[in-house]
């Protein structure tokens, strides 16, 4: 739910965060006609999610060895660039992190730090984890992720995160900063408390906040935060976050400028896609100034659409909270005569808590969105079936997701701060053209509306997005002392990686209206195509 400033322009270009991106109009074959009667039938048929699409186009599959090229090109875009890519003098250290040998770091181990040879919990910087573990044997198995017409199994491989025996800054000479860009999303003060935990561990002392996003780096009003232990101790046990947040900011040039003058060589980013790619930019400036910086990013969705990663921290928590929303619409709907309930919730580009929201709660009827697309009027479209619904049960609930059903509102050409396109409230829409479309009919209807997104985004992570947030924070500082720069951390097939952070930015991750998920979710609402 958030991106990065226009001012800030990274090397890697992202497309426009619109209701639907690239990937949902390829994954959906019948886009483009709406009212084609085949719809379903056609998206079966697609044999390759649309991330794999546009890399297809440059494998020549009549060449026997294109699947070792494959592989050997995909080793190469998910290597994780290392502080050594540039300064190859760069020195390590033996690591001061170890569970085993407790003692405090201090200045006594000033030529060499206590370590553990006999503990056994650092990771090999050669371990791996596998980044896809179905093995589909058609292109025409429901979610299949094809790379070639064949389906032909090919491993793909991605670093595995957690601490390195050997690590390439000492502790005493470590400024690290941390900055929360976008919007509020639950878990912020969790990510943020153990990144601080877990520099202390490692001997850090000198630790910052950057207030109110990258806006932080520039604003002279807005000085850096220490942080401690102490300061952070009890924060996760509160919404929001400690630092602030906020959209846009200064260029990457004053960015990097700003962390020379203040001694920042640890920059750790929180933030979605754009705050991502911003990461990415600040950086790629870092190495052509040949700075010793180590920048990490943590994905920060609560919409869960960053690709490769099973979920993303908050997500959880927001499928939770939307059960609240929900159900006060099913018993304001089911206490009515005619009642209909309507619920938004967030999803800018894709449906993953309406989905998950709808699937947990069971009490959706319909669920609406940004990949599929529906008629709001017409035989087979939702009001009809609303009036279905009526007549057969008594009563209603729709889930949509922010931006489902663009297509169906005016445009407003407007961008936000993150250069977000404005979206049209679909809610509020729904809302309207339902009550005009029961009074037409004189068919008594009575519609109540729950939009309890900032409700959501405010409060505290759940246990499961608590635990989440604690191990991306620890796999962040790991990443950072052994010298990689430029990555993300993320949980893959219940795994903790590294990824290159232009390898989850190219488009948003979208739901798979072929998916098996997708497909549970239409089995417990039971509505029709609205097409």
């Amino acid at each position: 739910m958030d991106a990065l400033s226009p001012t800030i322009k990274p090397g890697l270009v992202l497309p426009p965060r619109t209701a639907r991106s690239d990937h949902a109009l390829l994954s959906f074959g019948s886009y483009k006609n709406p009212n084609h009667s085949k719809r379903t039938r056609i998206r079966k048929r697609i044999e390759v999610k649309a991330q794999e699409g546009k890399k297809q186009a440059s494998i020549d599959f009549s060449d026997p060895d294109w699947k070792s090229k494959y592989q050997n090109d995909f080793e190469a875009r998910f290597r994780i660039p290392h502080l050594t890519d540039v300064l190859h003098d760069a020195v390590s250290y033996p690591s001061t992190f170890c569970l085993k040998m407790r003692t405090p770091v201090s200045s006594d181990f000033a030529e060499g730090y206590p370590s553990d040879e006999e503990w056994h919990g650092y990771i090999n910087n050669n371990d791996r984890v596998l980044l896809k573990v179905i093995h589909y044997s058609s292109p025409t198995s429901a979610g299949a992720e094809c790379i070639d017409p064949g389906c032909t199994w090919v491993e793909q491989w991605v670093h595995r995160a957690g601490p390195r025996e050997k690590i390439y800054f000492k502790p005493e000479d470590v400024k690290a900063a941390i900055v929360t860009c976008g919007g509020l999303c639950p878990g912020l003060n969790d990510v943020i408390r153990q990144i601080v935990i877990t520099l202390e561990i490692y001997g850090v002392k000198k630790i910052v906040g950057i207030p109110f996003g990258y806006r932080g780096f520039s604003d002279s009003n807005l000085a850096e935060m220490p942080l401690s232990r102490k300061v952070v101790q009890n924060i996760h046990l509160s919404g929001g976050s400690l630092l602030g947040v906020s959209r846009g900011g200064p260029t990457v040039s004053d960015i990097v400028d700003s962390m020379e003058e203040r001694g920042i060589n640890m920059l750790f980013v929180l933030g979605g896609n754009g705050t991502h790619a911003g990461a990415n930019a600040i950086h790629e400036e870092c190495r052509k100034r040949r700075l010793k910086v180590a920048v990490v990013g943590v994905p920060k969705t609560i919409d869960n659409d960053i690709l490769l990663m099973d979920k993303t921290f908050g997500f959880d928590t927001a499928v939770e909270e939307a059960q609240r929303a929900i159900n006060s619409a099913y018993i304001e709907a089911h206490s009515a005569y005619h009642g209909i309930g309507i619920v938004k919730l967030m999803g800018r580009s894709s449906g993953f808590i309406a989905m998950q929201a709808s699937l947990a709660s069971g009490q959706i009827d319909i669920c609406l969105i940004p990949e599929v697309p529906f008629n709001l009027h017409g035989p087979h479209g939702v009001l009809n079936h609303l009036k279905y619904l009526l007549e057969r049960k008594g009563s209603a609930v729709v889930c949509v997701a922010e931006g489902a059903g663009q297509d169906l509102l005016e445009k407003t050409n407007a961008t936000d701060a993150s250069g977000n396109t404005v979206l049209g409230d679909i809610g509020v829409y729904i809302q309207q053209e339902t009550k005009k479309f029961f009074k037409g009919t004189g068919f008594p209807a009575d519609v109540k509306y729950i939009d309890p997104t900032y409700m959501i985004r405010a409060c505290r992570a759940n246990a499961s997005d608590g635990i989440l947030c604690t191990v991306l924070g620890q796999n962040a500082v790991h990443g950072a002392f052994a010298g990689y720069s430029g990555i993300t951390v993320g949980i893959c097939n219940t795994h903790y990686v590294y990824f290159p952070i232009p390898e989850v930015i190219a488009q948003p991750k979208v739901v798979d209206p072929n998916s098996r998920m997708w497909h549970r979710c239409l089995t417990s609402t039971g509505q029709p195509d609205f097409i």
